[in-house]
């Protein structure tokens, strides 16, 4: 088996918007190398100040050298057959694999990250970047940070790692069915391993163990390896595989629960790479207090956290569709309700819809009683119900739970557990925050599983 040990600098970190400055690719043949190359590239932009600090590479040592495509054709020839190997290798893999397309050659190649091998196979270090870890080991490592010395001493890593792999930990990873080489460099083969193939939530963390995404999942482990198939060369997914140093988990008895722990965990965590979920908001809601004169108030405004909502809306108009509709039925006024904002008296006042509340003519007391008949047949129009559904093994049952309209929290009982007695069922259940977003998934639910939703004692 023949290896191409590969070391790359670049213009910057991701591969759509970045060059390749400079290449050196080493052919291994398992004890020692054969073969190679190494050249200057013109990445055609600009090098970056703190990229010339770094490398030593300038604008001035690239003008004349050549361009990736000019050295296409060689690159290919000494990849294409040969497994890829590099220092994190699906950096270095992104790089060539998308200059190469440029100039219409397509890469397939197995690929052989020595960052992970050394984990497995030398545990135990403090560090495994490549300076470090070949001062450990007492690598000769020269020209650190351009392409020769590197890939140099990640070829004599190869071959201490070969010769030390008595477990044919390598072969292993090579293997058509292994996962191995598409997985994030610093996360282990272990951390996939124990994932379980149930529905619920996953967490990746960075070196630190902070969140910095959280999904759902139908079966979590299936779920979570989708994450490093492909080769996408965009700079968000090369920095969040990057940083994936651990993965932890939730199990839920059902695809709607991790749904909800999913929605939940992101509005209290907010990881950096979750975007769809954190721009969801309450915008409005229904509210009711007593003015000065003793008059109940109903009134649309912008929702607020941990304030006694009647309803919450998407939108304003919604909102004041549905006050519309209540004073119209219960002959609330306009001007008290805030749709009637001038300074004039209620309009409906003379066709007798309004009694003259906002002219002091109706009492607070027979204004208030309606305004309470309003707010009481409110909440009886929204539903109050209970879904039973699969638990997370077999000795037990999920539940979730609605009250007047709003998603009050959810949690698992037993088979014994008195389901009519809703009052008994709610201590058993975690309270968690309600939305839009979550109300509509689990009314939708509702909707397509009667079978599973209790109404009412009577019901159960």
């Amino acid at each position: 088996m023949l290896y191409a040990v590969v070391d790359i600098e670049t213009t910057g970190g991701f591969a759509s918007g970045n060059g390749i400055t400079e290449i050196s690719i080493l052919v291994h043949d398992g004890s020692k190398v054969i073969e190679s190359f190494e050249t200057l590239i013109n990445p055609e932009q600009e090098i970056p100040f703190y990229i010339e600090s770094l490398t030593g590479i300038s604008n001035d040592m690239v003008l004349n050298a050549p361009l990736f495509a000019d050295v296409a054709p060689k690159i290919y020839e000494m990849l294409h057959d040969k497994v890829f190997v590099a220092h994190n290798v699906n950096f270095d893999f992104s790089f060539v694999r998308h200059q190469l397309a440029q100039s219409r050659f397509n890469l397939v190649s197995k690929k052989l990250c020595t960052v992970r091998m050394s984990r497995k196979i030398i545990p135990g270090h403090s560090s495994y970047s490549l300076g470090k870890l070949c001062q450990a080991l007492r690598i000769p490592l020269n020209d650190r940070h351009r392409a020769g010395g590197d890939a140099a001493a990640t070829a004599l890593l190869l071959s201490l790692l070969l010769e030390n792999d008595t477990e044919g930990l390598i072969s292993q990873s090579l293997h058509k069915a292994s996962k191995e080489q598409v997985l994030p460099a610093n996360l282990s083969r272990s951390a996939i391993d124990a994932l379980p193939s149930n529905p619920g939530v996953y967490y990746f963390k960075d070196n630190k163990g902070k969140i910095i995404y959280i999904g759902k999942a139908v079966n979590i482990k299936k779920r979570v390896c989708s994450h490093f198939s492909g080769n996408s060369i965009k700079k968000q997914r090369q920095e969040f595989l990057k940083n994936i140093h651990q993965i932890d988990f939730t199990i839920c008895g059902t695809e709607l629960m991790a749904l909800i722990l999913e929605a939940a965990e992101i509005q209290k965590y907010w990881p950096e790479n979750n975007r769809a979920l954190k721009r969801f908001e309450q915008k409005y809601a229904l509210y009711t207090f007593e003015d000065q004169k003793g008059y109940m108030r109903l009134g649309i405004d912008k929702y607020k956290k941990n304030t006694n909502a009647l309803f919450t809306f998407n939108s304003l108009l919604a909102g004041q569709s549905m006050l519309r509709g209540m004073i119209t039925e219960h002959e609330l006024c306009e001007k008290l309700c805030f749709i009637q904002k001038n300074r004039a008296s209620c309009t409906a006042v003379d066709t007798g819809n309004c009694h003259g509340a906002c002219q002091g003519l109706e009492h607070p007391y027979s204004y208030n009683t309606r305004v309470k008949a309003a707010v009481a047949h409110l909440k009886s129009t929204l539903p109050s119900f209970a879904l039973i559904d699969s638990g997370r093994n077999e000795d037990e049952q999920s539940c979730l739970w609605v009250e007047e309209g709003k998603f009050y929290g959810m949690g698992y009982i037993s088979f014994h557990t008195d389901v009519s007695d809703m009052e008994s069922l709610k201590s058993c259940l975690e309270p968690y925050p309600s939305n839009d977003y979550i109300l509509n998934m689990v009314l939708d639910y509702a909707e397509m599983n009667p079978g599973k939703k209790i109404m009412s004692l009577k019901e159960a």
